[in-house]
């Protein structure tokens, strides 16, 4: 079976996010990672080459394939700030009062932090994180 591509990396999330383009990026990289880090009550680790996270968790599907993989976390892409948030996002009345985003899956996406409600944002990252250490209680 194929191993994770993104696996936890020695590589310090501070040097990373000092090379992310823009200050209002870099800004917005690190108040996520003081509000990750504060709800997960873990240190910023990076994931493969571009997704800081925090915490993690073992998974096992139907299909026999399992894994780690991070609790929460985000990548600062080009466009927008990517937010690994699972769960969370399927509670549509916190969602509703979020802000200016777009959602995937298991993805939020924002432009910038000033887009969206920094209150409800603490609670939907949260809300996936409680939701994620009940699918591994040993985390």
């Amino acid at each position: 079976m194929a191993e994770n591509k993104t696996r936890p990396t020695t590589v310090s999330p501070a040097a990373f996010i000092a090379t992310v383009d823009g200050d209002q990026r870099r800004k917005d990289c690190r108040e996520l990672v003081a509000l990750m880090r504060d709800i997960t009550g873990h240190p910023p680790k990076m994931w493969g080459p571009s997704i800081v996270g925090f915490g993690q968790y073992h998974y096992k599907y139907e299909s026999g394939r399992e894994g780690d993989s991070l609790l929460t976390g985000f990548s600062p892409r080009k466009q927008e700030l990517v937010l690994y948030l699972g769960p969370g996002l399927h509670n549509k009345k916190l969602m509703a009062k979020l802000g200016r985003h777009k959602a995937g899956k298991g993805c939020l996406y924002v432009k910038t932090l000033d887009d969206v409600d920094r209150s409800v944002l603490r609670a939907l990252v949260a809300e996936s994180v409680a939701a994620m250490r009940l699918r591994d209680p040993g985390e």
